[in-house]
């Protein structure tokens, strides 16, 4: 019997029941978990008591427990390229061993991060600086886990900068580095080149133009250049000083590795001290995952509610919906993480999925999305399962009437999704209005909402460097459950490969240096188009 009949009986069972008659006076308490300060609330979820024992069987069955054991003592559970997966050692306590082929791993990453400290005080203070003065602007240019982790926390935590400014550069567009780099003064800029093999097209051609640009102005620009990279041997060859390169190990993967160098732009900004706090709240949300009980663990919660909305109830996408303007690039941030991580098509003995993979993750900040895709998330033919997140205060005291009535807007969004409004209402509210007969039905047909759509809410008190370690430390969890239940292997990505081979075969067939023999016949129009 497949491992999802349980689960799928409990659907087919309750299928048309309204998530409203689950609610009693302790549902919202039941149906939710707590972990240092954080709240997870799933009780507007058609998941009820029954359901979550399966689900939490399902996590059991699946073996996550022996999994999530075995990802934090370094055995190498990314087994189709061999490597262990410890991001949790960035982040892990000053006590803690973890060893990977016997030895311990731990005494680098804390002489790594104490490098990183080093060079980031220096930055700040103006020991280190340009060829013009106090560094003011620092430019990190990367790609994928290189940028869309650092770029997403930076813009978190910007109250908490007092550093130079920070800046990303991602797009091998060259509209991008054009715009970020346009305004800002060559002599006091660090440009942070975050490429692990330091041949990564995209940012070594954005790392070639920073450099041309800098070297128009200064004597020596590759004195202002710092790598994240254990290419050292190419690093030297670009002329960056070996005490300004970061490397970190292959047992970290990109859109998992901000915890490390590569959130050195963040460290830059908000400060060591700052970051270590950042990377407190992620141990926190790790010592969680460790020791709760399924039930009441956040991560695993977490993971099985999204299992159920995908897998079971056949929902193909989630909205990851922050009511926080500074958490404006977590949505894209969540889409590498979930998407690259979770996106395969075989498990990891290779046969097929018996089952869909990873949902669509999209999303935009709140209340900027009301007024742009909600109507289909309330009115849509397709059912979308939300994630709201919300603090309890901003940073802004002298506008808190402005962030109450934010958090008002997202738990009415909540409230709408899962009460609806029936015809009946709609009715009445067209009669109040003065409307009649034919076209009091018409127009209270247009106002009907279903309702009865789910939706989940994480809460906090405020977004510090601790609680976004919390969230990212949530999510990356959420995605080992997933793929252990799954089956799958969440931290290789071979579906990148194959279009970044066809476009080093397209460059000189677009220069004009090559033919389109073998190329299809569309690929060949385009390219006589474009070319």
């Amino acid at each position: 019997m497949s491992k999802w009949a349980d689960l799928q009986r409990l659907h087919d069972v309750n299928r048309g029941r309204h998530i409203l008659d689950l609610f009693d006076e302790s549902r919202a308490v039941d149906f939710s978990v707590t972990a240092d300060g954080m709240l997870f609330d799933y009780s507007k979820t058609s998941i009820d008591s029954a359901t979550r024992a399966a689900l939490v069987r399902l996590a059991e069955v699946s073996g996550v427990a022996e999994k999530r054991a075995a990802m934090f003592s370094g055995e190498k559970i990314n087994d189709t390229e061999g490597r262990a997966v410890l991001h949790v050692a960035l982040r892990a306590g000053e006590e803690a061993v973890i060893r990977v082929d016997g030895q311990d791993v731990l005494p680098e990453v804390r002489r790594i991060r104490a490098a990183c400290a080093a060079f980031a005080r220096d930055v700040r203070s103006g020991a280190f600086q340009g060829q013009g003065g106090r560094i003011t602007d620092v430019v990190n240019i990367g790609i994928g886990g290189s940028d869309l982790g650092p770029a997403m926390a930076t813009l978190a935590l910007a109250p908490y900068h007092d550093g130079p400014r920070c800046h990303f550069v991602s797009n091998v567009d060259g509209a991008h580095i054009h715009d970020v780099l346009q305004g800002l003064d060559p002599t006091t800029t660090l440009v942070i080149v975050a490429s692990k093999t330091f041949t990564t097209i995209e940012t070594m051609t954005n790392a070639d133009t920073a450099k041309r640009w800098m070297g128009a102005k200064v004597a020596d620009p590759a004195a202002q250049f710092a790598a994240v990279s254990t290419a050292r041997d190419k690093t030297s060859a670009y002329g960056i000083d070996p005490a300004r390169v970061f490397g970190f190990e292959d047992w970290v993967g990109g859109r998992y590795s901000m915890w490390g160098p590569i959130g050195l732009a963040l460290m830059i900004a908000i400060g060591p001290e700052r970051f270590d706090e950042f990377l407190a709240g992620g141990r926190a949300m790790d010592q969680h995952f460790l020791t709760a009980p399924f039930a009441a663990n956040m991560p695993v919660m977490l993971a099985l509610v999204g299992i159920w909305h995908n897998q079971i109830c056949g929902h193909a996408t989630r909205a990851v919906l922050p009511y926080d303007q500074r958490l404006a690039r977590l949505p894209a941030y969540l889409q590498q993480l979930e998407m690259e991580s979770n996106g395969k098509r075989v498990a990891i003995d290779g046969s097929d999925l018996e089952t869909h993979s990873g949902p669509v993750v999209w999303g935009e900040p709140g209340t900027n999305g009301q007024h742009a895709f909600y109507q289909l998330i309330h009115q849509g033919t397709r059912v979308v399962p939300c994630e709201f997140l919300v603090a309890r205060r901003g940073h802004e005291p002298d506008l808190a009437h402005q962030h109450l009535l934010l958090v008002s807007n997202c738990l009415a969004q909540a409230e709408a999704l899962l009460r609806g409004r029936s015809l009946e209402e709609a009715r009445a509210i067209m009669a109040r209005r003065g409307a009649t007969g034919a076209e009091l039905e018409r127009q209270a047909r247009h106002r009907v909402f279903p309702g009865n759509r789910p939706s989940t809410v994480l809460a906090y008190d405020q977004l510090t460097p601790f609680t976004l370690g919390q969230i990212i430390a949530l999510y990356e969890h959420r995605v080992f459950v997933e793929g252990v239940i799954l089956g799958i292997n969440s931290y290789d990505q071979w579906g990148v490969e194959l279009g970044k081979e066809l476009a080093l075969a397209l460059q000189p067939v677009l220069e004009g240096k090559a033919g389109t023999e073998g190329k299809d016949g569309s690929t060949a129009a385009l390219v006589a188009f474009l070319r």
